[in-house]
């Protein structure tokens, strides 16, 4: 089939059936990517509706200002909390957090084990330790202090585990 329009454009060997071949093939490629684009509009548009629900523009905008508010509120309140936990942690650093406790029996079998050492340190391992003796006359404590785990005093074998035991803690 000779066509005059091909003839005049130089092309009238081309046989038409060609033509209407990629016409075809580029037409179903068309209908393929509007089918994808149609599925995902709708995707979209069923997203908006829901976003938009039951409001206008101006109740949408009043929802993302109320939004980027608690927002600042939140982040106001973060910060606040950072610096309690700071105060907090700097006022811990001064309590005791270590524990050390020994009982035993100061007169062996006078008086049960009623003696006691007990050792409490910082966290720079800085406190005190105090010695209970129990006996038949009476009760008897003494303190002796504790500077970065040591002590300027010499301590019995019971301070000393309590003191072991604190420092292990």
């Amino acid at each position: 089939m000779r066509s005059p329009l091909l003839e005049a454009m130089g092309l009238g060997s081309f046989d038409i059936a060609w033509l209407f071949l990629i016409l075809f093939v580029i037409t179903i490629v068309f209908v393929a990517l509007f089918v994808v684009l149609f599925v995902q509009f709708n995707a979209l548009k069923k997203k908006y509706r829901k976003f938009t629900k039951g409001k206008d523009g101006k109740s949408l905008e009043k929802d993302i200002i109320g939004l980027f508010e608690d927002n600042r509120f939140i982040k106001n309140q973060n910060e606040m909390i950072q610096n309690d936990i700071q105060e907090v942690q700097k006022r811990l650093r001064h309590c005791y957090q270590k524990m050390g406790l020994v009982k035993y029996d100061a007169f062996h079998q006078m008086g049960g084990q009623l003696s006691f050492c007990v050792c409490l340190l910082d966290e720079r391992d800085t406190g005190f330790l105090i010695n209970s003796v129990h006996s038949t006359e009476g009760c008897y404590s003494y303190t002796k202090e504790i500077q970065r785990g040591e002590c300027s005093l010499s301590l019995g074998d019971e301070e000393q585990k309590a003191l072991n035991m604190a420092l292990g803690a």
